[in-house]
């Protein structure tokens, strides 16, 4: 199992070094980029912008456009003195070279120095660790509650196979799976946060601004508060997998000739179903908690935090994106690729956890 671990471990780095590579490239044919969003700045056309034109910053670690210094090709660099743009491509690190810019961020990657904003003025670790929580919170919540209501769910549809029960809850979950979250997500804040109707649930924050005044029984429920609708707007579609994986792997045990056997054996029914088919059959649910978690906080980070205002990882991320804000681009994604990364190996060995006969060591990386 250690070598399995090993090689697992050691396959991680070229993995990451290839979704950064591949980025770095689509990033050097993406229209724009800070230099320009600065130039707009200074002709006072990126209304609403927070572009930092003066003063230091840790740029020269990360990706851009691969414009020289001086390049005139920069979109409304007319009549710009050219000594400003230098200026502005030396201060975002673009006065070097692509392969040199590469190099230097996987460097700083691998000590996980991740550089400065570009239009933050906050080191880019920083920003990631305030907004992870956001995004924890809505993966792991998610997780928990899709599981304490698809396995019992799954468990009584497999009971019940072919029955009323089970074709009126497979209607109702093909429809939740079919709704898209974001559409539900809309309609939601239309209704309850002040959309045109109800402002019953508030938007932007995980917490109150008076949190830390509150007793901890109203700080949970506070918590909660604002967790409502973007937890709901998640579970729409997330009991669909778990609870049609549950009823599926019930049907297969109990089809089982030990199940036979138990029932000829004059036990009652819930002891078959409990005593015997539960362990068998709940073996790929309980392992695949890490996947379900992690394909959670994926999609908690990238729709709903951004529908909801949330600040996590998906919506400082997303805004990077539009603000051309390069160290963010990178350092969240370099984060979630390490977190899928690691997750998917804790989901192997929980495998083994859950299962001793699975073994890992004869198998091929």
């Amino acid at each position: 199992m250690l070598a399995y671990i090993a090689r697992r471990v050691a396959l991680m780095v070229p993995t990451l070094f290839g979704i950064l590579l591949i980025s770095f490239v689509v990033i050097q044919f993406a229209p724009g980029g800070p230099v320009e969003r600065a130039i707009a700045e200074l002709r006072g056309t990126n209304v609403g912008s927070t572009a930092r034109i003066s003063g230091g910053t840790a740029a020269g670690d990360f990706a851009g456009t691969g414009q020289g210094a001086g390049n005139s090709s920069y979109r409304g660099a007319q009549g710009i003195d050219p000594a400003l743009i230098a200026e502005l491509e030396r201060q975002y690190g673009f006065d070097k070279g692509p392969f040199e810019r590469f190099g230097i961020m996987i460097g700083n990657y691998l000590t996980f120095d991740l550089g400065e904003s570009f239009f933050r003025d906050r080191r880019v670790s920083e920003l990631i660790v305030e907004a992870l929580p956001v995004s924890i919170s809505l993966g792991l919540w998610m997780t928990l509650i899709s599981y304490v209501i698809s396995i019992p769910l799954g468990i009584r549809k497999a009971v019940k196979a072919g029955s009323a029960f089970d074709v009126w809850t497979s209607g109702i979950i093909i429809i939740g799976y079919a709704i898209p979250g974001f559409l539900f997500a809309i309609l939601l804040i239309i209704l309850f946060a002040g959309g045109s109707f109800w402002s019953i649930f508030p938007l932007g924050e995980l917490t109150s601004e008076n949190w830390h005044e509150l007793s901890w029984p109203a700080r949970i429920a506070d918590y909660f508060w604002h967790l409502t609708l973007p937890l709901i707007a998640l579970g729409i579609g997330a009991f669909a997998t778990t609870t049609l994986l549950t009823k599926n792997s019930f049907l297969e045990e109990i089809r089982k000739q030990y199940v036979m056997t138990a029932r000829m054996k004059g036990l009652s029914e819930r002891k078959v179903l409990y005593g015997h088919v539960f362990r068998n059959a709940m073996l790929i649910i309980i392992a695949g908690f890490p996947g379900a978690f992690i394909m959670s906080f994926f999609q908690g980070s990238i729709l709903i935090e951004t529908i909801f205002s949330l600040e996590g990882l998906g919506l400082l991320g997303f805004e990077a994106v539009f603000d051309r804000d390069y160290p963010i681009v990178f350092g969240t994604l370099y984060v979630f690729s390490l977190l899928a990364l690691i997750v998917n190996l804790v989901s192997d060995l929980t495998y083994t956890m859950v299962d001793p006969r699975i073994d890992f060591e004869s198998r091929e990386v």
